[in-house]
């Protein structure tokens, strides 16, 4: 097992670059870190670092998305809008899973982060995930209700380290027959109320901040923002050309190679 140590600062810098790319990415940000954990031989103390770096992939979210989440807001005060305010109700809908997921099996999902084998077998379901969309008709629908639900029923799995949050939303979208780059654009707009819920259900730890270790946290935060901003502009890119299903490969890989070490 990793030993507790204080980061250093490329430490901080390396895992605030593989938060960043692989939140945004459908390659597992969760199991990656967890993989890199164990591999670097050194075990954050808490949730605070984990929450500060998907601070800064929120803000890499909504500086590209900007526009139309102000849409999104503007339409709770304009009644005209309502295909946006029906969009916020889906939004609160696909989170409703998640939800219930932590309330119910908290203790469940925190054991699974300990155990890098789990994580390597989960990369690998994502990566038979995202090849099997490669499969499915190309959809012409917009997110409805039925549609939010499976999404978020997505989500709510992609808490388990290794299960991609946005690889498993965006095929769960792709599944129900939704347009490609609206299933993408509702995965990372829905990951901002799945963000400020982590900080609220874990605000007792973001209160016990060790200000030896700011600079640390800081610096991840920031590299988190500016690789996951870059990260954004290429899974759409790959979206658009219809490579969604490359990244699968990529985590078929990563999962073999974690399996064969841990076990």
């Amino acid at each position: 097992m990793p030993k507790l140590f204080y980061m250093n600062y490329f430490e901080a810098i390396l895992l605030g670059l593989i938060q960043g790319l692989t939140e945004i990415l459908p390659v597992s940000s969760s199991g990656h870190l967890v993989l890199s954990e164990h591999l670097l031989n050194v075990k954050v103390p808490g949730v605070l670092f984990e929450l500060m770096v998907h601070f800064g992939t929120l803000m890499s979210v909504l500086i590209y998305f900007r526009k139309r989440i102000i849409s999104l807001i503007k339409s709770l005060f304009v009644s005209e809008m309502q295909d946006d305010r029906r969009m916020v109700f889906y939004l609160i809908i696909g989170t409703i899973p998640a939800v219930i997921a932590v309330v119910f099996f908290k203790d469940f999902f925190e054991q699974a982060f300990s155990s890098p084998v789990m994580t390597s077998v989960m990369l690998l379901a994502t990566g038979l995930i995202l090849i099997s969309t490669s499969f499915v008709k190309i959809g012409n629908h917009n997110v409805g209700l039925f549609r939010a639900v499976i999404i978020g029923i997505g989500q709510a799995l992609a808490i388990l380290p290794g299960i991609s949050r946005s690889g498993t939303t965006i095929s769960a979208g792709l599944f129900a027959g939704v347009k490609p780059l609206a299933a993408a654009e509702y995965s990372f707009i829905m990951v901002i109320p799945a963000i400020i819920g982590a900080v609220v259900f874990k605000f007792s730890d973001l209160v016990s901040l060790n200000t030896d270790m700011l600079g640390q946290y800081l610096i991840a935060t920031l590299v988190a923002f500016l690789s996951g901003l870059l990260a954004v502009y290429v899974i759409l890119e790959f979206i658009r050309k219809g490579k969604f299903k490359y990244f699968g490969f990529y985590c078929l890989i990563i999962g073999a190679f974690g399996l064969i070490y841990f076990s």
